[in-house]
């Protein structure tokens, strides 16, 4: 009886840390409960304007940038992920699109790893 009631202890506890997940545990990413690299899918309207600085930058870019910007740090995870730089995105480029915007509450100054929003 001792055996069987171990194993059903052991099994409850496995499910309740895999529930869990690693954010849990951690804290939140730089993005909340999302991660940088969903949250860079979001930022497709922006593929053109994030490769080419001289590429119009359209509403629904900004609309996106304005959202994930309102926190700084989530915007520089999502510039600097996987998922943008395996689409090809610049982070040079894309750094200048909340000016591009001309988003007044930008996070002028921020450091963006390598990278300062202008």
């Amino acid at each position: 009886m001792e055996a069987p009631m171990k194993f059903i202890c052991l099994l409850g506890l496995l499910v309740i840390v895999s529930t869990a997940g690693p954010d849990s545990v951690d804290g939140a990413s730089a993005c909340g409960k999302s991660t940088p690299d969903n949250e860079a899918f979001k930022l497709a309207p922006c593929a053109e304007a994030a490769q080419d600085e001289a590429a119009a930058v359209s509403d629904n870019c900004c609309l996106q940038v304005k959202r994930i910007g309102q926190n700084p740090s989530c915007l520089c995870a999502v510039l600097l992920s996987n998922t943008a730089k395996s689409s090809g995105i610049k982070a040079e480029v894309a750094i200048t699109i909340p000016k591009r915007c001309n988003i007044a509450n930008r996070p002028v100054g921020y450091k963006c790893g390598p990278y300062t929003l202008p």
